[in-house]
């Protein structure tokens, strides 16, 4: 039995309401708060009032089309505050997508990927043929006096409560303008973000860096190794701390008995729970990068980085980053002597989910394939300057691996074959937020492991270790108010390199100070790491004795 009409008209109603206002109940819950949709009065009664045949009657799949736009941009708000901790930025946040089709394909191989994209898109039309339908069963009702009226009231107190909230007024505390408020806010982030852009571009001319040598580390290697995801959170929240405070107290142990130093305090990370690569160029660049149009100004000025720096003092740079699958003009950009993506370190292993071969196996790979055989043939002692982008961390945090004792053991990779298909799949896995940060601490606590071996066995007084975190992990980790900054410790077997950091606020050992600890509260950005350097180690003596006032 089909529907009445006026049935039909106010069922139709209420699901545009609900479809209006979905993404600020996902964002914000609590829909009792918020459970009209000016917008949605206001077009149930233009529609109603439109006639439903003729020309007009295709205003309703245009009109479908910018709801369905409306309810993608609204679902994107919601997933970039829960992956990044932050609002969405159309201007800046569109080339993203790609980036999500490559965590996809990594995560579910190629084929599953494409299928993914492919049922989205199909998904996405059938979402706007059906809300054509919907909004066919609106349009033309007010055929008699009684609806033409109740049509007339709707769109005239639906155009006033939406006028009053043009003017900062809510006259009804329930109503919100969830369509309205998109399109102002996205229209204002653009205004802004190009203002900023034009800002930020001219900041550069304006003010260049210099390349600096660095001669206080003339002839000692310095590697800067990036752990995926090594918040402040995993280090005082209590739910994780259990799990890393053990690890950190075994780096004090092993460093000990290896004669190595080690001091530790923190850096905030301009980016939250992804984009790690904004949080490279920050520290190598000396500018805080907080956005893929900040990224692509820095690698296409002349702006120098520390790769720059270090060539300059004499070392080899180079780059070694597991998770590059793809061309990686970037890495040119930036000048290094030599990039080893994942097709260069000769993994031999499985991929496990999304992480292309174990931090071990990196760590490994560079001590045995890079830095040792470097060593090995180079007439004059050239030292390195690497960074390494560590990666077993990084979600889905499935399998967890343990630390192999036998460097020599590790080989090819071929030792990893046996955790191939270990532990939960990531599809099980997520069912269960609980299970998901497990995972989180314990994958973190392998990459510390690793970093830590590393570190015990191959490091010694000719070498600085940089170990710091990238950004903190999503919010469902930390939670929404949990502060950016990222762990960082400073390895060496001598103690001398670690005292200009000591200087700046850091701690011997391996915790950090908490936030509140450093002066004012305030902790200094990743992007504060090269002028620390350059004054602690570009004096003309090359003594370092530049920070001794800092």
């Amino acid at each position: 039995m089909s529907l009445p009409p006026h049935l039909r008209w106010f069922l139709g109603l209420l699901l545009l309401n609900s479809v209006l206002l979905s993404p600020r109940w996902l964002l914000y819950g609590d829909p009792a708060q918020r459970w009209i949709a000016l917008e949605a009065f206001l077009l149930a009664g233009v529609l109603a009032l439109l006639p439903s045949a003729g020309r007009v009657a295709g205003l309703r799949w245009l009109l479908a089309a910018l709801i369905m736009g409306f309810l993608l941009v609204g679902l994107g708000e919601v997933a970039t505050h829960l992956a990044f901790g932050r609002s969405l930025n159309l201007y800046l946040d569109l080339p993203l997508l790609l980036s999500v089709f490559h965590l996809l394909e990594g995560n579910l191989g190629v084929m599953l990927a494409i299928l993914v994209a492919l049922g989205a898109t199909a998904l996405l039309a059938f979402m706007v043929w059906l809300l054509a339908k919907l909004f066919g069963s609106l349009q033309g009702r007010a055929r008699r006096a009684p609806s033409v009226t109740v049509a007339l009231v709707m769109l005239v107190a639906s155009g006033v409560l939406i006028a009053a909230e043009l003017q900062k007024a809510r006259l009804l505390p329930v109503a919100r303008t969830p369509l309205l408020d998109t399109l102002l806010f996205q229209g204002q982030q653009l205004v802004e973000t190009r203002r900023a852009h034009r800002d930020f571009a001219e900041r550069m001319a304006a003010a260049p860096v210099e390349v600096t040598p660095l001669p206080g580390l003339a002839g000692r290697d310095v590697v800067l190794v990036f752990v995926e995801s090594y918040g402040i959170s995993a280090l005082f929240d209590d739910r994780y701390a259990e799990v890393l405070g053990p690890r950190l107290d075994d780096m004090a142990e092993r460093f000990d008995a290896a004669g190595l130093s080690v001091a530790s305090g923190l850096l905030d990370s301009p980016i939250r729970g992804g984009q790690s690569w904004l949080a490279h160029a920050s520290t190598l660049s000396g500018l805080r990068i907080d956005n893929s149009l900040w990224y692509r100004l820095l690698l296409d000025s002349e702006r120098t980085t520390l790769v720059d720096d270090f060539r300059a003092t004499g070392h080899r740079t180079l780059t070694v980053m597991p998770a590059i699958t793809m061309a990686w003009p970037e890495g040119r950009a930036y000048g290094f002597d030599e990039i080893h993506a994942a097709a260069d370190l000769e993994y031999a292993g499985p991929p496990l989910n999304w992480v292309t071969m174990p931090d071990q196996y990196t760590l490994h790979h560079f001590e045995t394939r890079i830095r040792q055989r470097a060593a090995s043939s180079r007439a004059a002692e050239t030292p390195l300057f690497a960074q390494i982008a560590l990666i077993s961390s990084h979600a889905p945090w499935t399998p967890i691996l343990p630390v192999l004792d036998d460097w020599n053991a590790i080989a090819d990779g071929s030792v990893f074959a046996r955790w191939e298909n270990a532990g939960a799949t990531p599809e099980q896995l997520w069912q269960d937020l609980e299970r998901v940060r497990d995972h989180y601490a314990r994958s973190l606590d392998y990459a510390l492991g690793a970093s830590i071996r590393w570190a015990e066995d191959f490091v010694d007084d000719q070498t600085l270790v940089i170990l710091l975190g990238d950004h903190q992990p999503a919010p469902l980790i930390t939670g929404n108010n949990a502060s950016g900054a990222v762990p960082v410790h400073v390895i060496s077997g001598d103690a001398s390199l670690l005292e200009p950091f000591l200087a700046r606020g850091f701690v011997s050992g391996p915790r950090p100070p908490r936030p509140d600890g450093y002066p004012d509260g305030e902790v200094a950005g990743q992007e504060a790491l090269r002028g620390w350097l350059h004054e602690a180690f570009g004096a003309d003596d090359a003594t370092g004795a530049s920070l001794s006032n800092p």
